[in-house]
């Protein structure tokens, strides 16, 4: 029998604007209605900057948790400068937003880490804090890099603090900058909290997120190097004439893989 691991639904699977347009709790309830365990919300889908007071994300947060569902906060903001350096702001900016909502886990960017990790600083900024911080691989080479990714976890044991955070490991993304994910997925599989699950098509600047086919040998082949145990997000777009049943199978689908 397979290991149970918790399903998330990205907000941004049901369609950037229409969250934008009707806010994240109707795509949270549809999330439980397709059977998922987690909801991940985007800050960068708020309407407006007021959905991110301290009280609007306290009220979205125990709407999600009254659901049944955990929650993911998510946000552009980058744990580094483009010169390295730890962006000591939006890191506790984000902190505070993702305590007001509530959430298991705070999902940033990583940016230009280069060589240092500041690891004693983010420790000290998640002393109080429960929830697990993860930096996820974007689509930019900085902050995409796989090279940046095994310097930033061998510079975090290197100082002393190997476990402070973990990793969004992006199926998808590693496409964006020429990387295999499943060459990434070897020496960092052990660093993954979190799994955004998704495949891309195109080429180049026009690449697109796509839902991976069900015979997608490598997509399984990724699936099997990263850790079981971790939640897996659904991050590709469903298809709109079929919304509810599309999440409802995909759900399903991914939990089995």
């Amino acid at each position: 029998m397979a290991d149970a691991m918790d399903i998330v639904i990205v907000a941004s699977a049901f369609g950037m604007e229409a969250v934008r347009a009707d806010g994240h709790l109707k795509w949270a309830q549809a999330s439980k209605q397709a059977g998922a365990a987690g909801f991940e919300v985007r800050r960068e889908l708020f309407a407006g900057e007021a959905e991110a007071e301290p009280q609007n994300l306290r009220a979205l947060g125990r709407q999600i948790a009254e659901l049944g569902l955990w929650s993911v906060y998510s946000t552009p903001a980058s744990l580094y400068t483009v010169d390295g350096e730890l962006d000591t702001d939006a890191l506790r900016v984000s902190i505070e937003e993702a305590i007001a909502l509530g959430a298991r886990f705070l999902k940033l960017q990583l940016g230009g880490f280069a060589a240092d990790a500041y690891a004693a600083v983010i420790a000290d900024h998640l002393r109080c804090a429960d929830l697990r911080l993860v930096v996820e691989n974007g689509q930019l080479a900085q902050g995409g890099s796989l090279a940046q990714f095994v310097g930033l976890f061998e510079a975090l044991a290197r100082e002393g603090h190997a476990g402070v955070l973990g990793m969004t490991f992006d199926m998808g993304n590693w496409a964006w900058c020429e990387v295999a994910p499943l060459e990434a997925a070897g020496p960092l599989a052990a660093h993954v909290d979190y799994i955004h699950c998704k495949t891309a098509v195109g080429e180049g600047a026009r690449r697109f997120p796509a839902a991976p086919a069900a015979d997608d040998a490598q997509f399984a082949a990724v699936l099997d190097k990263l850790p079981r145990h971790v939640p897996r997000g659904i991050e590709f777009p469903f298809d709109t004439s079929r919304i509810d049943a599309d999440a409802a199978h995909y759900v399903a689908w991914l939990g089995a893989a």
